[in-house]
């Protein structure tokens, strides 16, 4: 995939970036270099390696996964400037 001027042009605006005209060759010959770099990537082989999010094996903690109702409903409501049948009373929004 080529980028040319035009190209770059459309990308600037998009972005909300003010690129002066003589800039957007430039800036086009530099896109189409990085480009050309992650296509290099592909080129790796990487049969066999397994994805990592970290460079440190780290096992995750898990916990047991007990449902409860929270048991805080009360202490949650008394914040509450209102509420009814356990539940927060707010104003109408939507008419």
């Amino acid at each position: 995939m080529a980028i040319d001027a035009a190209t770059v042009r459309k990308v600037a605006h998009l972005a909300r970036i003010k690129t002066p005209e003589d800039r957007l060759e430039p800036l086009a010959q530099e896109l189409n270099g990085i480009l050309a770099w992650i296509e290099q990537l592909d080129q790796v082989d990487v049969e066999g390696v397994e994805p990592m999010t970290s460079n440190v094996a780290q096992p995750l903690r898990l916990r047991d996964d007990i449902v409860t109702d929270g048991a805080k409903r009360d202490a949650v409501l008394s914040n509450a400037p209102k509420s009814a049948d356990g539940f927060f009373v707010v104003p109408k929004v939507v008419e």
